[in-house]
């Protein structure tokens, strides 16, 4: 993490557990894509912002933004450390964590259409979280989405006929017999991915182990979409179906280290 040496900004007194403080260091700018005026905005805060302090070396600010032209506002938070006293009147300082809520009035840039950029947009943000889990979980939603949608193209039954819904697997191997939707890397075993992706949701792994089991998971999941994003077959279906495949990449280049 990069580290910055800055002003001091709480005057060489320290800011004791617990205790809040406003501080002054200058106005905290995000662009966030406004769904109010359906538009990318600078949200800006205020001059002050709210600082809590934790330890020697480490405090939280919240702050609230608005939207330069509705007033929508959202909320973020830093947590920030401190290789000295933080104190001092010229600590060097980090952002050891950064939360947004963006409470469904934004969302990040270039990540606001389809519902593949959607689902990436909450998996990145619930990793961010440290929600190995719940981050998980939106990446075989992902995956069942994207099966599932190429099955009802090629006409390829997900139900039984008693109206129960076949499994997973079968529908799966069905669809990638008919239109190789699975990378060619590991197209021997598809379901081994949506296995991985359900051991870790069903506990079969810590938290700790789900976080970085993450990247490695949503690079396999990104890799299915692309593959059926590529089919000119299903060009104007993908198109109809408002999947906005070609911007999720980014997204995931853009939000995953």
């Amino acid at each position: 993490m990069a580290t910055t040496q800055v002003d001091g900004f709480l005057g060489g007194h320290a800011l004791k557990w617990g205790k809040h403080k406003r501080i002054k260091v200058g106005k905290v700018l995000r662009n966030f894509h406004c769904r109010a005026c359906v538009a990318q905005r600078t949200f800006m805060s205020g001059d002050e912002l709210s600082c809590l302090g934790l330890s020697d070396n480490q405090i939280s600010i919240d702050v609230t933004l608005q939207c330069v032209e509705c007033q929508s506002f959202v909320e973020i938070w830093f947590l920030i450390g401190s290789s000295g006293d933080i104190s001092s009147f010229a600590p060097k300082v980090h952002i050891e964590r950064y939360t947004e809520n963006l409470r469904d009035r934004a969302d990040r840039v270039d990540s606001h259409r389809g519902p593949f950029s959607d689902l990436v947009r909450r998996a990145q943000l619930a990793y961010e979280s440290q929600l190995g889990a719940g981050s998980i979980i939106y990446l075989r939603k992902i995956f069942e989405l994207v099966t599932f949608e190429v099955a009802e193209i090629a006409k390829i039954e997900t139900k039984r006929s008693n109206g129960k819904p076949r499994s997973f697997r079968d529908v799966l191997k069905e669809v990638n017999e008919f239109r190789n939707i699975i990378p060619q890397r590991y197209s021997s075993d598809g379901y081994q991915l949506f296995s991985e992706l359900s051991n870790i949701i069903h506990g079969d792994s810590s938290e700790e182990e789900a976080l970085q089991k993450y990247k490695p998971c949503l690079q396999l999941v990104l890799g299915v979409v692309d593959e059926v994003s590529r089919d000119n077959e299903y060009a104007q279906a993908i198109d109809e179906l408002g999947w906005n495949v070609e911007n999720i990449n980014e997204i995931a280049e853009g939000d995953v280290a």
